[in-house]
């Protein structure tokens, strides 16, 4: 996406290093939903115990402008703290920072990853985490795991002015988008953009390029933007991930209603690109 790197404000890290009476940062996630106040702020405290929660797990982040950084978990029958609510975190961007909107998706992936590696995939022993990286360590077989994310290119197919747009069967609404799809074992990108597209749509693209990336924790992604050309092939769509897709101008489209996905951004610069 073009924006600043969040890497300017946060500094990612394992152990902290800070002193114990510096207010930290707390992602407190019940469930996939995220603690916020009515301000949409995070909780910024040096001691949970001022709101009255105890996690059942907690991980260190790093450092958001010298502050430290956590995520954790609380049991699902945790009582709101007051002037508090556990928002979904889809619903909240629009309303928080762009760094902590980022921090919070980074922060529910290894809150996950963390309660689902708590045994070994290979033993089944217990894993204890690694105090000098991100890495769940099974102390039996040594086996390691560490966060992982699945890479999924979305791709945005011009032919002679108009954009390929499909309706998909997922997502629970009526609107039609870009050709997406997870990137498989042994491809390149550029091999997964060709292979979805003919799956998808039935149609072959060339002139491939590479546009802009974008982390999405839903539940655990990163989105590789494309733009791409028709090459040949008429359109028959596979009527299981996708129902319908057409050519679309300009004028025809429809913006996304949040600017949050890599597919709005490739949708406005196809529309600003190719208006007349």
């Amino acid at each position: 996406m073009k924006r600043e790197s969040i890497y300017k404000r946060y500094k990612p890290a394992f152990k902290s290093q800070c002193a114990s009476n510096i207010p930290s940062y707390w992602f407190i996630f019940n469930d996939s939903k995220l603690l916020i106040n009515t301000n949409y702020n995070l909780p910024f405290t040096d001691n949970l115990k001022e709101l009255s929660i105890i996690p059942i797990r907690t991980i260190y982040l790093g450092t958001l402008e010298d502050h430290p950084v956590y995520a954790a978990e609380v049991a699902e029958d945790t009582k709101t703290p007051e002037s508090f609510s556990f928002e979904d975190l889809r619903s909240l961007y629009e309303f928080l920072d762009e760094d902590i909107y980022l921090l919070a998706g980074r922060a529910i992936q290894i809150i996950n990853w963390d309660k689902n590696h708590e045994f070994c995939g290979k033993c089944g022993a217990f894993t204890v985490t690694a105090d000098h990286e991100m890495a769940k360590v099974c102390p039996e077989c040594g086996h390691m795991n560490f966060p992982r994310i699945s890479p999924a290119v979305i791709t945005a197919i011009v032919k002679n002015g108009k954009l390929l747009m499909a309706k998909h069967s997922y997502g629970g609404y009526n609107r039609y988008s870009l050709i997406a799809g997870f990137v498989e074992a042994g491809e390149t990108l550029e091999e997964a953009v060709m292979r979805e597209t003919e799956e998808e749509v039935g149609i072959k693209v060339k002139n491939i390029k590479y546009f802009s990336s974008q982390p999405w924790p839903y539940p655990h992604s990163l989105m590789l933007g494309f733009t791409a050309e028709y090459d040949s092939g008429e359109i028959k769509v596979d009527e299981k991930e996708i129902l319908d897709a057409k050519w679309f101008a300009p004028d025809e489209i429809e913006l996304p209603p949040s600017k949050m996905s890599i597919a709005s951004e490739l949708i406005t610069w196809f529309i600003e690109k190719y208006s007349e």
